[in-house]
């Protein structure tokens, strides 16, 4: 019997068309961490790049990159509003550096509980500035990691009262805000990039830094620092950011996907905290990390901030009214 090869060419085009056509759509994403693995920001990235898989079957994947592979946690901003990066997982304060507003998830003893914070992020609030981000850094917001309250840990002693921070040199993000915080305790902090805390901390070129539990398990500090306190200042909120460029690229469609994965994970992130928090905790205490409350419940502390943090920073969160206005959300 004889084929005729000009007949079947047809045929075999389509095939290898409707072969190919999965494979032209699929899409393989990159996210970066600041993190190590293990802390929130893994468990963020993780429980999102599974989902995406699951509801896209397959078409759309998402590689993670902890410890700060693809560049510090600001360079990640820049890099996925001029869309050389696809996702990021960061804490929010470096964030504010590119839209200011966002700021107002870290003035200090604003959010007072997990709750509190969900509130915030998943209302108007937190609608309002995910639009902010778009408009000034160039990037969104698609979800929000849970992280818990920044803990106060140094090596040198016990920490009841800002008194007691005189002397110690502490990490800080290169935070205004944050900064302006332990300058209102009485100490100037020192600024250092996330990526070089560790190492600091170990060779004694600060004393202390503020993280929450979590992140302080994940990137191993009790092997460098000893002492806990338990400030609760600023929640930890880490956002998972799109580039908003590579966002509008995608189908309506696969928009919509993106945006309900982010939505999922952001509650799978809130679970986790309440869930392994206390686990985390228990487990330095029992590396040998020493727990000290604050005395008078922060009194001190808190009285500092508001009194000369809050004022400063209002024209750059967008006025008092935004403060209040989150204020009364919260009932306070």
């Amino acid at each position: 019997m004889m084929f005729n090869k000009n007949k079947l060419l047809p045929i075999f085009t389509a095939v290898s068309l409707a072969v190919a056509a999965p494979a032209a759509l699929a899409k393989n994403f990159k996210m970066a961490l600041g993190d190590a693995a293990g802390g929130t920001q893994w468990e963020m990235g993780s429980k999102f790049a599974e989902l995406l898989d699951k509801k896209t079957n397959g078409k759309m994947t998402v590689d993670l990159f902890p410890n700060g592979q693809l560049g510090n946690e600001q360079d990640t901003v820049n890099n996925a509003a001029i869309g050389l990066l696809d996702f990021s997982v960061l804490a929010i304060n470096n964030v504010t550096p590119f839209s200011p507003s966002v700021g107002l998830l870290t003035m200090p003893y604003v959010i007072q509980s997990a709750d509190e914070a969900k509130l915030l992020t998943q209302g108007e609030i937190g609608q309002e500035l995910v639009e902010n981000t778009i408009r000034d850094a160039g990037v969104r917001i698609i979800g929000w990691a849970y992280s818990g309250f920044r803990v106060l840990t140094n090596s040198k002693r016990p920490v009841k009262s800002p008194e007691d921070l005189k002397g110690l040199v502490i990490r800080v993000p290169r935070n205004e805000i944050m900064i302006s915080a332990y300058q209102a305790w009485g100490v100037n902090p020192t600024p250092m990039a996330w990526s070089e805390t560790f190492t600091g901390l170990q060779q004694g070129v600060v004393d202390g830094q503020d993280n929450p539990y979590i992140t302080i398990h994940a990137m191993k500090f009790n092997e460098v620092q000893k002492y806990v306190t338990n400030i609760r200042y600023i929640f930890s909120l880490e956002p998972l950011i799109v580039s908003e460029s590579i966002f509008q690229s995608q189908s309506p469609q696969m928009q919509q996907t993106i945006l309900a994965a982010g939505k999922e994970a952001t509650e799978y992130s809130f679970n986790y905290l309440q869930t392994t928090e206390q686990k985390i905790r228990d487990e330095l205490a029992a590396k040998g990390m020493v727990f000290t409350d604050p005395a008078n419940g922060e009194q001190a502390w808190i009285e500092k901030v508001t009194e000369t943090v809050w004022p400063k920073f209002y024209a750059s969160i967008g006025g008092k009214e935004k403060l209040d206005t989150a204020l009364a959300v919260l009932g306070r």
